[in-house]
């Protein structure tokens, strides 16, 4: 019998170790979100933006990496960017804080017209959307390099640079102070060759990690995108692999290839940090048991070796492994509690409709009612509902939700 219960306790111990341990499950967003990009924005939120497989670039938002929401998108029909490229769609945004505002980088393209595309910018006071005053930095034609799409901006010892290119070598330039043109008397320079697309650096212990995207990026089980990188003690380079051989002569060093699980992985966002100091990056790729979903969005760590280059696990998306680390679990006390169980209200493209984002599947009531307390409109449902409050008169009126666990949101609407 002592026998018995002893078993029994180291059971229940490793129960209990295995419950205290919070992992994730790959891929994080299960939707068709490709070439993602991120940023950490003073709300304490993560926002990753995406090329437009949801028109008008889609926007999530999460507080841990691993649980993302809708969060809308950059831009409205009547605030698209349709300076140059008007029938293109908007791929590879890159979004960054300078100077006090938003500002999103993003290609215009049309599959195949390597001549005709080009980059913008537009800018925003909010992470969430709003983008405005887009505009043109350039066109393949105007400067004579080919494919210029793929846009990555970083700022290093006070000075802004944008590297760009798509297989056809990979240039950079320096930007103005507000990142919103080219510096007067820069011209661009090649820093790598034609293997790759999709550059994004990383500066870590001195040196600068050129991360790219090599293979076919968009034929579901045939794809061979993969990411490989490179590093250099100055900006502009010259690039190195782990060999000493050049990045201008196409050559680099693997860091993440296709698993059983996921086909054509690559393009990835900036390395992120968690509250830990632990390094992160999201990049897509298409699920092998549905390659059809299209590139959906993964999420793995990144460890720094001894030698300084970065490495993933087995150089593979992984399955399931221990979440980023946040708040208590990061040894941080006196957080504030997460708002990732609050509805979301989006407003949509049409007048007088919006748009309730349920955190869970629970069911939930809502509302609208006049400024003086008068209910106008009631429903109930689970998941997404939009609220058509269009045919409202003129004024001020609040959506208020309540779920079965007495959770209340509200926003005030239509001014």
């Amino acid at each position: 019998m002592k026998r018995f219960f002893v078993a029994l306790s180291l059971v229940c111990c490793q129960l209990s170790l295995s419950m205290a341990q919070d992992y994730y499950y790959n891929p994080v967003i299960n939707r068709s979100l490709p070439d993602p990009s991120v940023i950490k924005a003073s709300d304490g939120y993560f926002y990753l933006y995406a090329t437009e497989d949801t028109h008008n670039v889609p926007i999530y938002r999460s507080k841990n990496l691993v649980n993302w929401r809708y969060a809308g998108t950059a831009f409205t029909d009547a605030t698209r960017p349709m300076d140059y490229c008007p029938n293109g769609g908007i791929w590879a945004p890159d979004i960054n804080y300078i100077n006090g505002q938003y500002v999103l980088y993003y290609s215009k393209s049309e599959w195949g017209k390597t001549w005709e595309n080009g980059i913008g910018v537009a800018v925003s006071s909010r992470p969430d959307g709003g983008f405005h005053s887009a505009h043109k930095l350039f066109l393949s034609s105007e400067i004579g390099i080919e494919n210029c799409i793929d846009p990555f901006f970083i700022e290093d010892d006070g000075h802004n640079y944008l590297f760009w290119g798509s297989f056809h070598d990979i240039y950079g330039v320096e930007l103005t102070e507000d990142g919103l043109a080219i510096k007067e008397g820069c011209t661009p320079k090649k820093i790598a060759g034609g293997l790759i697309e999709a550059t994004m650096i990383v500066k870590h212990d001195g040196y600068f990690y050129l991360i790219g995207s090599a293979g076919s990026c968009c034929e579901g089980a045939n794809s061979t995108y993969r990411l490989v990188m490179t590093r250099a003690t100055d900006i502009f380079g010259p690039y190195l692999d782990r060999n000493g051989r050049t990045a201008v002569g196409d050559n680099f060093t693997l860091l993440l290839q296709k698993s059983p699980e996921v086909y054509g992985p690559g393009h990835c966002s900036e390395f992120v940090e968690d509250e830990a100091g632990q390094t992160w990056v999201l990049y897509h790729g298409f699920p092998a048991d549905n390659v059809n979903q299209g590139r959906v969005t993964y999420l793995d760590r990144i460890v720094w070796k001894k030698d300084g280059w970065p490495s993933i696990a087995h150089s593979m998306p992984s399955t399931e492994a221990e979440e980023p680390l946040f708040g208590a679990a990061a040894g941080i006390d006196n957080v504030s509690a997460s708002a990732d169980d609050e509805f979301l209200f989006l407003p949509t493209e049409a007048q007088g409709m919006y748009r309730i984002e349920s955190p869970d599947s629970q069911p939930y009531t809502w509302r609208l009612v006049s400024a003086n307390g008068v209910q106008k409109l009631k429903g109930s449902g689970t998941g997404t509902i939009i609220v058509d409050a269009s045919q409202m008169p003129s004024g001020m009126y609040v959506i208020e939700v309540q779920n079965k666990h007495g959770h209340q949101s509200k926003k005030i609407v239509k001014g």
